[in-house]
């Protein structure tokens, strides 16, 4: 009798663990889902040729300089829509874009806009790209700046 009644806590306890396992799994392929909806969303630094290439190629979507008014009047990418990183408001201002439309972003050196395109992937943009190494590296391949 003792065997059996072993047995039979044995079998429940494998049950048991069975079915945690099991429900760990639908969490693991819930996480899996998840990841493949994060995947969907670009978030990428581009050099200073390919953000020219979407610029040119990407016709809805928006150039946003994330540099401060002073620096815009140095000369800026033309098309863009500026948005200074450091206005208070600054992620009330990025609400106003439309998330389904691809974000090209830039500043001066790449870490305004760096941070901006993280923000901008949290907020639920679709498509966000940074100019790596910002308006500097820009003007060091030779592209045009509206003055």
């Amino acid at each position: 009798m003792k065997q059996f009644s072993i047995f039979g806590l044995g079998l429940a306890l494998s049950i048991g663990l069975a079915s945690c396992g099991n429900s760990q799994n639908q969490n693991i392929a819930r996480a899996n889902g998840s990841e493949v909806e994060a995947s969907a969303i670009i978030a990428k630094n581009v050099a200073p040729i390919e953000f020219k290439e979407l610029i040119d190629s990407k016709k809805e979507g928006v150039v946003l300089d994330v540099r401060t008014p002073q620096e815009i009047a140095q000369g800026a990418i033309a098309g863009h829509v500026d948005m200074n990183f450091y206005a208070p408001d600054f992620k009330e201002q990025l609400k106003t874009l439309d998330k389904s439309k691809p974000v090209m972003v830039y500043c001066a050196v790449g870490g305004r806009s760096g941070s901006a395109m993280q923000l901008l992937s949290s907020m639920g943009f679709k498509e966000v790209y940074n100019l790596a190494g910002g308006i500097r590296a820009w003007q060091s391949q030779g592209m045009p700046l509206n003055k």
